[in-house]
């Protein structure tokens, strides 16, 4: 058997994602191996492949490097101990996060507790679009501490973290403001958000009393979108290249700012599975290339216009 992965080959543009076969590794004591049915692409596969960010940093002496941090797929052995699963049973998980990475291959070892069972009533390719991005979503809300009732704006609310992110806040019976083009306009009303065009004009001419800014962009918009706040809102902002700044700005104008990374937390990963199994949460999918094409999906994400969640089919 080979095992096909995608890897950095060095730092750059798209280009820079080459194909290899490797060897399909053994499950050491408490992993189990997954024959990877879909890895999701995330925007920081794309900064890292570019050499920005700090696993670029940490993994510039250790290229070629295989990036991915999202798989759905089978379990095929086990290590020594592993048993929370039985062979051919439907895996996801948020993997190898930040330094190892690893998802972009056909194979991967991963620690049995890093790994949550599919539900039935869920497809592989959800349950590869929600790891990073559905626990982004909701930890950035947490972190907010967004409750019933308070009006929040969250920029970028098509993306793949900001759909889940209006809906999680949905959920929680805030009021959900977005941002978004006029191409998802119709999209995000129909999750039920009041979303405005950022083409037409900038949010702070549209919105005020805003108790939470999710800053899922950073950049003119987010600081376009601090004027939009009330007194003593809470701003979270994911890692951009200008999310310090955003986070001092704001704490500048008497808000309470804070960055956040991610943590990935297989039950918090259980819990959004169900809630896509019985249909209080929904994953968009824009299109699922084949793994050939990963030079492709990685130039669609940096189009900036991406509705939901890019996938590869890691056995096309």
């Amino acid at each position: 058997m080979e095992n096909k992965q995608i890897s950095i080959s060095s730092f750059g543009g798209p280009e820079q994602l080459v194909m290899h076969s490797a060897e399909v590794p053994t499950p050491q004591a408490g992993e189990v191996l997954v024959k990877v049915a879909f890895a999701s692409v995330n925007p920081i596969d794309v900064k890292t492949r570019a050499g920005l960010g700090w696993a670029a940093e940490q993994n510039k002496d250790h290229l070629p490097w295989v990036p991915g941090y999202d798989i759905s797929g089978k379990v095929e052995a086990f290590g020594e101990g592993a048993q929370r699963f039985v062979k051919g049973d439907n895996v996801a998980g948020f993997i190898g996060f930040p330094l190892k990475g690893g998802g972009y291959s056909q194979y991967v070892c991963v620690p049995e507790n890093d790994l949550s069972l599919v539900p039935d009533a869920i497809t592989l390719e959800a349950a590869a679009a929600l790891p990073l991005a559905g626990q982004t979503a909701a930890q950035a809300l947490n972190k907010a501490e967004l409750q019933e009732g308070e009006r929040v704006l969250i920029l970028a609310g098509a993306g793949g973290v900001g759909h889940l992110a209006v809906q999680i806040a949905l959920a929680t019976k805030a009021e959900v403001y977005t941002t978004c083009s006029e191409d998802n306009l119709d999209y995000l009303a129909t999750l039920g958000a009041h979303a405005i065009n950022y083409n037409f004009e900038p949010a702070s001419q549209r919105l005020d009393n805003v108790d939470v800014l999710i800053d899922l962009v950073g950049g003119e918009v987010a600081l376009d979108a601090l004027k939009c706040l009330s007194d003593n809102a809470r701003v979270v902002t994911v890692p951009t290249i200008s999310a310090e700044m955003i986070c001092e700005k704001a704490q500048m104008l008497g808000f309470s700012a804070t960055g956040m990374l991610v943590d990935p937390q297989p039950e918090q990963l259980d819990t959004m599975l169900y809630m896509v199994s019985v249909g209080l949460l929904k994953v968009e999918i824009f299109k699922t290339y084949p793994m050939s094409a990963a030079v492709d999906a990685h130039k669609q994400i940096e189009s900036g216009h991406t509705r939901g969640k890019i996938l590869l089919d890691m056995q096309s």
